[in-house]
């Protein structure tokens, strides 16, 4: 017998052997997978199959009344080589992801590590003045009102009142202030769900941890910071990366609560403008499918260049 064939029937019996450890250990822990079984169908019907069928739809003319017409990579190209307005949204985007995203993450980190330094009951109050915000309903009446373009606006008026201005500024109507004013929200309203998560895993580490690094040459804070604490948190760090980038792409809802859709020159418009207007007004599935496709890839591409560099944290 040659020596591929003696090869090729021991990987074949070490399969098997690990296929029925498989099968035997999911036999033991039945309960425990019937118990996910909901959630693996439900995520794979909501969540792994539009993501496939979108892939799939992407390279079709499709109008949802019609059958799907293939055609390819035309509506790639036309994304990027006819479409000016997906330009200005791809612009907006990044200026949206690369200022809030690592701002926010930065801002809850740092906030967290604040609030973890008080007392317990303290620390629920804090925490709870700090998270308000982001689960709060009257995020476009607050900044509505503030920067209200009348004389009324709490902004306006003062500056009338303090003679810098003559008329009222309508500053969600005026592309100068649009962008800047949409950061500044989405920055007010990001401490979220990471920023909780980050609390937690601050509370989880164990304070013997910092005991034995004094003993081996840690001298200040931010030692403990870089060798204790960051790489105690790499689960809730990464959870915290995944939903500043997610939140910072798929910022939207405030700029069309804020600014109305589209916003004035477009100067507020991003790539979730750009597919909630040929997806769910134009009917343009196929178009906005590939958009969505577009956003997607982005995302992964970040999730994967912050996942190596949180990788280093600690070393």
């Amino acid at each position: 017998m040659s020596a591929k064939k003696t090869e090729y029937k021991a990987v074949a019996r070490k399969d098997l052997t690990y296929r029925a450890w498989i099968w035997k250990e999911m036999k033991r822990n039945w309960v425990a997978y019937l118990m996910i079984l909901p959630y693996v169908l439900i995520f794979t019907v909501f969540t792994v199959a539009p993501v496939v069928l979108s892939i799939f739809i992407s390279f079709t003319d499709f109008n949802m009344l019609q059958t799907p017409n293939i055609v390819w990579l035309e509506n790639y190209i036309n994304l990027f080589f006819a479409d000016d307005i997906f330009l200005i949204a791809v612009k907006n985007t990044f200026i949206f992801a690369v200022i809030v995203g690592p701002v926010s993450y930065l801002m809850s980190f740092l906030v967290a590590w604040f609030i973890n330094e008080l007392s317990p009951r303290i620390r629920a109050i804090v925490t709870l003045i700090f998270y308000a915000p982001s689960i709060s309903g009257q995020v476009y009446l607050i900044w509505g009102t503030l920067f209200s373009a009348d004389a009324y606006g709490w902004v306006n008026a003062t500056l009338l009142e303090l003679g810098f201005i003559d008329t009222p500024i309508a500053f969600f109507q005026d592309a100068d202030y649009v962008m800047p004013l949409c950061i500044v929200v989405a920055l007010w309203t990001s401490l979220g769900t990471a920023f909780l998560s980050f609390i937690a895993g601050l509370q989880g580490i164990d304070r013997a941890q910092y005991e034995a690094g004094a003993v081996d040459g840690v001298k200040n804070r931010w030692q403990e910071l870089w060798y204790i604490t960051l790489p105690n948190m790499r689960p809730q760090l990464m959870f915290g990366a995944i939903m500043a980038i997610t939140g910072s792409f798929g910022f939207g809802g405030v700029v069309t609560g804020l600014c109305g859709f589209p916003s004035v020159d477009y100067a507020a418009h991003t790539i979730i403008h750009h597919l909630e207007d040929y997806g769910s007004q134009r009917y343009e599935i196929g178009y906005s499918s590939a958009i969505a496709v577009v956003l997607f890839t982005i995302m992964i591409a970040s999730n994967t260049v912050v996942k190596k560099m949180l990788s280093k944290v600690g070393n």
